[in-house]
């Protein structure tokens, strides 16, 4: 995905965990998320989480007895999610989680892609394709959850571009927008003392501009019953049943 892959190998990976902050609060955070959720009652079945990160929803929904598919693309996320999984059912996948059907050998109940993951995708057929591959790899009334940032509704102005994301005395990340017709440019501003020193590092990468009702329409045109709500963060959520084949 274009500069995405060095963006979080190289720079965003390594102190995702620190910028998280209290993981076990943000668990408990994404726990209550997932309990607001109309999932299966199969508990048992297979869910896919496409951008699981370090498994901030992977983890608890393994802990509710689904056999977990945990796809990223950065290997870093991947290996804080295994160490904190013990002996729960996973399978993590480092791929691009456009490829997520080559791993499935059975219908999924529910996929996850939370976190504004959907923006990394490179442009809106790209979405697109992702919602038909969902709709394909769910089994009849599986349910797909998806929750993203509005970027096209009220684009922040000014100095309100300039977002921090957290600090301590070793750190300091700071997040700037840069917005263009299509996409959002991230700019990730790292600033990490060495001694005495502080050195600086930037990093950035294009998210895409999803308008939400375009979202929901694309969705309902691929067999899905959807419902879109606010969520965590002011993010959009999407939760979508799939109500045809």
């Amino acid at each position: 995905m274009n500069s995405l892959a060095p963006h979080y190998d190289d720079h965003l990976g390594p102190v995702y965990s620190w910028m998280i902050g209290d993981l076990d609060a943000a668990l408990l955070r994404s726990d209550a998320e997932l309990a607001a959720l109309p999932l299966p009652d199969r508990t048992t079945g297979l869910a896919v989480d496409l951008g699981a990160g370090i498994g901030l929803h992977a983890l608890p929904l393994a802990r509710r007895g689904f056999s977990v598919l945990a796809v990223d693309a950065c290997q870093v996320l991947l290996d804080a999610l295994k160490s904190r999984s013990g002996t729960l059912a996973f399978q993590p996948l480092h791929a691009d989680l456009r490829n997520f059907r080559a791993s499935l050998d059975t219908e999924a109940d529910i996929v996850l892609c939370m976190g504004d993951t959907l923006t990394h995708l490179p442009d809106r057929a790209s979405v697109e394709q992702l919602f038909a591959d969902v709709a394909m790899s769910l089994r009849e009334g599986g349910l797909f959850v998806a929750t993203f940032r509005d970027y096209v509704s009220a684009p922040l102005q000014g100095d309100g571009r300039f977002i921090p994301v957290r600090s301590d005395a070793q750190r300091i990340l700071t997040c700037f927008l840069e917005y263009a017709e299509t996409t959002v440019r991230v700019h990730d501003i790292l600033h990490e003392r060495e001694g005495t020193q502080w050195r600086l590092r930037v990093s950035s990468y294009p998210k895409r501009r999803l308008d939400p009702e375009w979202v929901v329409d694309a969705l309902r045109s691929r067999g899905f019953a959807v419902q879109r709500a606010r969520a965590q963060n002011g993010m959009v959520r999407v939760v979508a049943r799939l109500s045809r084949r």
